[in-house]
């Protein structure tokens, strides 16, 4: 397994572009990147660009993972250039981006099916649009996705939607058994199923068989009135266990790359994707209504890891929330974070090799 991350997130020390990134990150200790789409490479798409990128992989030794986007039809219009990359003809934009990708050897491709707006609570969530139910978003993701499915087959790519935080890990798997898993598969990021109330070791068991691409991620969760607030923390920091969650994937694809998906940084104490907090809705009958797959059992799973973590705050082997939110979070920060997470997981790496030698 090499280790690498997501792009989008790392935080690079100026603007760079990706092919400079490249070297960044390799100069940091980074084995692999994952540029979410394939327009972040290249916003044209232009040959060359691409080739220079694919060739300082290559030089490197690294790995290089990629993406398409949102696949909700619902939700394409949040991304016009990927329509405007088909000269109004969205599934052609599509389709050059996924030639452009297999012409320079990338075969996994991430795809999404929402994202998380700054809405309080469950509004936040694509999941709770009142313009349109989620039933009917899901048909419409896999109705695209199906006429997507043969363009890969033809290409010999593979599509990975991601344990977003609008989804849940029964309705992902239920979507790649219904496209195919020939040409679709999952990216599984362990932090995002918290936001379904999803145990990150119980997601790993049902989804490992499709994982083809990682997002790395760890959270802190705190009881709130409204439910649950969660907080980015270095791996190994929050409540996800990557002792438990790694074996179950490395069983499956031991070559799988693994991802980091840092907090996001833009120079002042703390200014990601947590302002304004957005509470886990636990409470809100909606909510409930809306998770129809989830058991009691993992529900109570779930709970008891929100339960020792403020354990472990109370101990003091935990920051609590304040310590954490008021945190300068520059870049040179942003990168500490980064090799806290880097030497947690090749530490945990080490451990299952270990354990592995035993046997």
């Amino acid at each position: 397994m090499r280790i690498g991350s997501d792009a989008r997130h790392a935080p690079w020390p100026t603007k760079m572009s990706a092919a400079e990134q490249v070297d960044e990150a390799a100069r940091r200790g980074l084995e692999g990147l994952f540029f979410r789409t394939m327009l972040d490479m290249s916003p044209t798409l232009d040959p060359g660009q691409l080739r220079e990128i694919r060739a300082r992989i290559d030089g490197h030794g690294m790995y290089l993972e990629s993406g398409l986007g949102k696949v909700n039809t619902y939700a394409l219009p949040e991304t016009p250039e990927v329509r405007a990359l088909g000269d109004g003809d969205t599934l052609l934009g599509f389709r050059r981006m996924m030639e452009a990708a297999a012409a320079i050897g990338i075969t996994e491709l991430w795809v999404s099916t929402a994202g998380l707006k700054r809405y309080g609570g469950r509004l936040a969530y694509d999941r709770f649009r009142t313009d349109v139910s989620w039933s009917d978003q899901l048909v419409a993701i896999e109705k695209f996705l199906q006429k997507l499915a043969p363009i890969a087959r033809d290409l010999g790519v593979h599509l990975n939607a991601e344990t977003h935080e609008e989804i849940t890990s029964f309705e992902l798997v239920r979507l790649v058994e219904a496209i195919g898993p020939d040409v679709m598969g999952i990216t599984f990021d362990t932090g995002n199923p918290l936001h379904r109330a999803e145990h990150p070791t119980l997601v790993a068991q049902r989804v490992a068989p499709y994982v083809r691409q990682t997002h790395l991620k760890d959270f802190a969760l705190f009881f709130d009135p409204k439910g649950l607030l969660r907080q980015s923390r270095p791996l190994g920091h929050g409540v996800v266990d990557l002792r438990a969650v790694l074996p179950i994937l490395m069983a499956v694809n031991p070559d799988l790359n693994l991802s980091l998906e840092a907090a996001e940084s833009t120079g002042g104490p703390r200014p990601n994707f947590e302002r304004p907090a957005t509470p886990i809705a636990l409470y809100d009958p909606e909510w409930i209504a809306g998770h129809p797959d989830l058991t009691v059992p993992e529900l109570a799973d779930y709970l008891s890891l929100v339960q020792r973590f403020a354990d472990r705050v109370a101990e003091g082997s935990a920051g609590s929330w304040e310590e954490f939110d008021q945190r300068p979070y520059d870049l040179e920060e942003a990168w500490a974070w980064i090799g806290q997470s880097l030497e947690h997981l090749h530490t945990v790496l080490d451990e299952i090799g270990s354990l592995e030698g035993t046997k």
